[in-house]
């Protein structure tokens, strides 16, 4: 065509391969953001970690968030490994701990024995044969010669010897094992950011052993809480997993945007439910033992930090699909580049959503079979504690995403075409008419 005649439109695969050849793109990178853009970002991340340390710094425990009195409960009290060498079964008199469905305490029941020898390198007692009551359901559900076990001592007191209670099964073994083989496969497949990645979880772990707990024991604020240690974690998992990029960034940006959309959802949620967190054995021992944060507290707190792994991942997807785009064609404009981000985030919210939903019905099956055994009505199991602990964390976790999705596909598109080149911007004519609508 002539000088003055108007250039063709490129086309996708044109542009990628100008992408590839004709400039230096790096999905994202901050080389290629303009310098206006960089300060700005760089700007809000300092931020970010300047309140995320005033709150840490605010909301640390005291050196002994425990009340005294736990401690002095279980001084002395330690968990042994042991290996069972026989199991026997006697009919004893029923008591209190038997009481059936109905209220009645049936007149005889089956007690079983088993005869466990402790682990020679057990801290207390190893070597030892000795005899602990097993509940009847886990010996009908499997308990044999050879299987370990943990028990529960209790150090020797009033002229008495040391006593043994059984606590659980052992699975110190294979759960090392599994972890072991969950770590080597994700370095294999994901290299150098796998193992940054299996890092920021060590992280992860680290600050909610070392400050959510305790703070929470101490009675900080559980929304306060969640919302410091998940920022923090965040803002170290996402970069030594990702890099520091713009990309990443737009990710943490959405990340958090979308915890503060959870912190809000979930406090209103709990609250309007009523839920206390009583249903279960834990929640009732945590009444009992401690004066922090309350059982309901503690759901609150737990519902936004179960949301941190969602969150992640569509942010982090939703980045990267928009600088994807954005380098496969970077003539498009912030429109054109947030339509075509926010139809792989319709799909993504979609099977995000199915997941949430699959995870917790999962987890809240034994409930939902007890509910059916009992013949109650649907909605009577929808409100009950169990149940609607679930649900509630459900339908918190999905409304969020549905914030944060577009959220996150709105800044990375403002942020992927603000970094667009002069050369790119003199090489399109401004219809973008080649990509599907």
């Amino acid at each position: 065509m002539g000088r003055h005649g108007a250039a063709p439109p490129p086309d996708p695969a044109g542009a990628a391969a100008a992408a590839g050849h004709g400039h230096s793109h790096s999905h994202g990178g901050p080389a290629n953001a303009s310098r206006g853009v960089v300060a700005v970002l760089g700007g809000l991340v300092a931020l970010v970690v300047v309140l995320t340390v005033a709150g840490l710094v605010a909301l640390w425990p005291p050196a002994v968030a425990v009340p005294a009195v736990i401690g002095d409960l279980y001084d002395g009290v330690v968990f042994v490994e042991g290996t069972v060498e026989s199991t026997s079964r006697a009919t004893c008199e029923g008591t209190s701990s038997d009481r059936l469905l109905d209220g009645t305490i049936p007149q005889t029941v089956t007690c079983v024995t088993a005869k466990v020898r402790v682990d020679p390198g057990a801290s207390a007692g190893g070597g030892e044969v000795v005899s602990v009551a097993v509940p009847s359901a886990v010996e009908r559900a499997g308990l044999s010669r050879g299987d370990g076990v943990r028990l529960t001592r209790f150090p020797p007191a009033d002229g008495q010897p040391a006593v043994y209670a059984w606590a659980d099964r052992s699975r110190r073994t294979p759960l090392t094992v599994l972890a072991v083989v969950f770590a080597l496969a994700v370095v294999a497949v994901a290299r150098l950011k796998g193992l940054a990645a299996l890092g920021g979880l060590a992280v992860a772990y680290l600050a909610i052993g070392s400050f959510v707990v305790p703070a929470l024991l101490a009675g900080s604020d559980p929304v306060l809480v969640a919302v410091v240690a998940s920022s923090a974690i965040m803002t170290v998992l996402l970069y030594l997993a990702h890099g520091v990029t713009v990309k990443t960034t737009t990710a943490l940006l959405g990340t958090l945007a979308g915890l503060v959309a959870t912190a809000l959802f979930a406090w209103w949620a709990t609250a309007a439910t009523g839920l206390t967190g009583l249903d279960a054995e834990e929640g009732q021992a945590l009444s009992q033992l401690t004066t922090g944060a309350g059982i309901s507290g503690v759901i609150l707190c737990g519902i936004i930090i179960a949301g941190l792994g969602v969150l992640n991942d569509v942010t982090i997807s939703q980045a990267s699909a928009v600088w994807e785009i954005h380098d496969a064609a970077p003539h498009l404009g912030p429109g054109r580049l947030f339509s075509a981000g926010m139809r792989i985030g319709r799909d993504h919210l979609a099977s995000v959503v199915y997941t949430i939903v699959f995870v917790y019905a999962g987890a809240a099956l034994p409930t939902l079979m007890l509910q059916a055994l009992y013949q109650r009505p649907v909605g009577d199991v929808v409100v009950s504690g169990a149940v609607a602990e679930e649900l509630v964390r459900t339908l918190v976790t999905s409304s969020s995403l549905v914030l944060t999705i577009p959220l996150t596909t709105a800044v990375a598109a403002l942020l992927a075409a603000s970094s667009r080149t002069a050369a790119d911007r003199t090489a399109v004519d401004g219809t973008d008419a080649h990509l599907p609508a």
